[in-house]
């Protein structure tokens, strides 16, 4: 739950902030996102997640800006804002580890009045630990 408020702060702080040009708030936006990551996650595949979220979220919208899709007011970074790919990292770390999280989740059965049992759903555990 924290890992989305900290996303959600660094998704407010890219709106709301002023800062003297678009490089200050890009390389705060990055620093915060991997801060993110370093806290919440620390993963190779947490990283790689990100990394792949942000590059192909950021060639989508490149695309979609192109073909006039969609339009930013003042774009500093070929057709988009410089710290979008920021966000769509974070974004990809957040849900990463909602992900994760969902899938340690136990689902608790009752089998018999005052037995029970927990089934896991996760692709990690032995047949017989599944439902």
């Amino acid at each position: 739950m924290r890992c989305v408020a900290v996303f959600v702060g660094i998704n407010h702080a890219s709106a709301k902030l002023d800062f003297a040009n678009n490089v200050q708030l890009s390389l705060t936006l990055a620093a915060l996102s991997l801060g993110l990551w370093w806290t919440f996650d620390r993963s190779r595949s947490g990283l790689g997640l990100g990394i792949t979220i942000a590059f192909l979220a950021t060639v989508i919208t490149q695309l979609l800006v192109y073909n006039g899709v969609y339009q930013y007011t003042s774009p500093d970074f070929l057709y988009i804002r410089s710290w979008l790919p920021c966000i769509f990292f974070s974004g990809g770390v957040t849900v990463g580890n909602i992900g994760r999280q969902l899938a340690m989740i136990g689902l608790t059965v009752q089998v018999t009045p005052g037995k029970q049992f927990t089934c896991f759903r996760a692709a990690d555990w032995e047949d017989d630990h599944l439902c």
